[in-house]
């Protein structure tokens, strides 16, 4: 029996290290992307502002350029070029019914680089999307199809990496399909809560959000001070996930929770809807995490919340206390190799008297969640469709001249609200280059797109806050990064410039040499604008630049210069 014990703890050990092998048919089996060991930036699930994150982000050791490789046979069905977002984007569906999503793109591999830059020329826009027809980009398993890079919303070089249900588009889990992660460390618990959810129910004899104090045990577990409670209650936890040889904060792959030994709550990240993603709301203690920038994850399923992502969900995850009983609470918190976090709570069913009671500002101004409201404040009018708000909420709202309140950041919202302001006592003069204003915590305005029509001005956010209306004179700036102007350009590959709008924003941009309009790569990160020589503009040794940029109120500027080339 020995060796078959032998053989078994040894495969045990190997899968701690083989993160997903294990878990898809061999059909469904991928290569990685990239030919460096895989160390995540980022997990499958994890909490991110407004969504989950849809695949994991593999670290591409701080460089960029690495050749990103066809994870299998398939065919290229889309192909996104954007200034944010995922950037350069490349989608490959594939006969086994999985389409693989590449992102953070710096270019795209041999064949559809130039399909890419015909359109971009065709359609004199850096901006592009298109879908080509099936076979027509066909690619096989290890074929470079990109470089990696950090074009798009990135905020450093990594690939973003998805693999999709072809049919439905949802994203599933990357590590299921065969990538190898090295992983044997537990996931790290940093705080726990405790909510009173029924109207008479309390927690330490308290009716709002307790923290609950928890020390680390002997065995690598959690155990929290006993709590007193009655009335229906809840509990979360702020947690994340560390693999091994990285150092980032990524999110957890399950959270349970038992009382008295039996499963209330287990939660996986392994597969979601792009429709339910802004369910993350629900999921955290919003109000928390607007006011300290810390996610709070709930065991318990608030109303509003429709996530899917739940395999056992008894009494919405919430404990019914009763006085006089005592209640064993245990949460884990696991990763996808199989390592866990054990946090177990002692609780007393005791009614005791509130030292903290629960206070409920109420305004004039409710909003339902399930039907629309809209509210007059003189100059400005505020409309919040059908399903805004996971539940109703009284708001705070105000208007002082040009400035209104709507409510604060600590609300979440489903879908946007509209707000729309009379300008009519704004000169119409000055009418094209006001628009809607999102004021941040220093009082600075920040650009919102704003709809004008007439004597009204409108604009849509998710985002609640302080709004006023401003005004942009002053048009964007343009100078050159890597040349001056009537300089001979030996052995230069690009020409680079640096534009900035310090109010509403650069909308739209544009250039030219000798009269032809050139593809100007826009990287809005850095504000530079990129030119790499190519033989459209043929053999001319002068090269007569022309750059447009407007911002988005339309103030435009114009720069122009010669340059030489050998």
């Amino acid at each position: 029996m020995k060796p078959l014990y032998f053989l078994t703890t040894l495969f045990v050990f190997i899968g701690m290290f083989r993160l997903g092998a294990q878990y898809a048919p061999e059909e469904t089996q991928f290569r990685p992307p990239l030919d460096i060991p895989i160390i995540l930036a980022g997990t499958f699930g994890e909490l991110r502002s407004n969504h989950f994150h849809a695949g994991v982000d593999i670290k591409t050791q701080q460089r960029q350029g690495l050749p990103v490789y066809a994870v299998a046979d398939g065919t290229v069905s889309r192909i996104k070029v954007s200034h944010w977002g995922y950037g350069k984007a490349l989608y490959v569906s594939h006969p086994n019914g999985y389409t693989t999503v590449y992102a953070h793109l710096q270019k795209f591999g041999p064949g559809i680089e130039e399909h890419v830059r015909d359109l971009q020329y065709g359609k004199q826009s850096y901006e592009v999307e298109t879908f080509p027809d099936y076979g027509e980009l066909t690619v096989k398993k290890g074929d470079i199809i990109a470089y990696s890079g950090n074009t798009g919303g990135s905020s450093g070089p990594h690939l973003h990496f998805e693999i999709r249900n072809s049919l439905d588009e949802k994203p599933t889990n990357p590590l299921l399909y065969g990538l190898e992660v090295r992983d044997a460390t537990n996931p790290t618990l940093e705080a726990a809560f405790a909510y009173p959810i029924s109207d008479k129910a309390q927690v330490n004899q308290s009716a709002d959000r307790v923290k609950l104090t928890v020390r680390r045990q002997a065995d690598g577990s959690f155990l929290a001070d006993p709590v007193t409670a009655s009335g229906t209650i809840g509990f979360g936890v702020s947690a994340y996930d560390r693999q091994d040889m990285a150092a980032n904060k990524n999110g957890i792959y399950r959270l349970v929770q038992r009382v008295n030994g039996t499963t209330l709550t287990d939660l996986v990240f392994e597969r979601f809807s792009f429709g339910e993603t802004r369910y993350i709301n629900t999921l955290i203690d919003y109000p928390y995490y607007a006011r300290y920038r810390n996610r709070i994850q709930k065991c318990f399923r608030d109303p509003g919340n429709n996530l899917s992502m739940y395999r056992t969900l008894e009494n919405e995850g919430m404990v019914v206390v009763v006085p006089g009983m005592d209640y064993q609470v245990e949460v884990e918190v696991l990763d996808l190799a199989g390592n866990r976090t054990l946090l177990r709570i002692p609780v007393e069913g005791r009614d005791l008297p509130l030292s903290a009671p629960r206070e409920e500002a109420r305004t004039p101004y409710y909003a339902r969640a399930d039907k629309p409201s809209s509210f007059d404040l003189g100059q400005a009018q505020v409309y919040f469709p059908s399903g805004s708000l996971y539940q109703g909420a009284y708001l705070n709202l105000e208007a002082n001249g040009d400035t209104v309140r709507i409510h604060d950041a600590s609300l979440p919202l489903h879908r946007n609200f509209t707000l729309t302001f009379d300008v009519s006592h704004l000169p119409e003069a000055s009418r094209r280059q006001a628009f809607i204003a999102r004021l941040d915590d220093r009082d600075r305005p920040q650009y919102t797109q704003t709809y004008k029509r007439a004597d009204r001005f409108s604009m849509r956010s998710r985002e609640l806050g302080r709004f006023t209306l401003a005004s942009d004179t002053v048009p964007p700036s343009i100078r050159p990064k890597n040349f001056k102007p009537k300089q001979w350009l030996t052995n230069y590959r690009y020409l680079s410039l640096q534009i900035q709008d310090d109010l509403s924003g650069i909308n739209t941009y544009s250039a030219r040499i000798n009269g032809q309009w050139i593809l100007m790569e826009y990287e809005p990160k850095t504000r530079t604008l990129t030119y790499t020589f190519d033989d459209r503009i043929g053999d001319a040794r002068q090269c007569d630049l022309e750059v447009e940029v407007t911002d988005n109120v339309g103030n435009t500027s114009r720069y122009e210069a010669t340059v030489f080339r050998r």
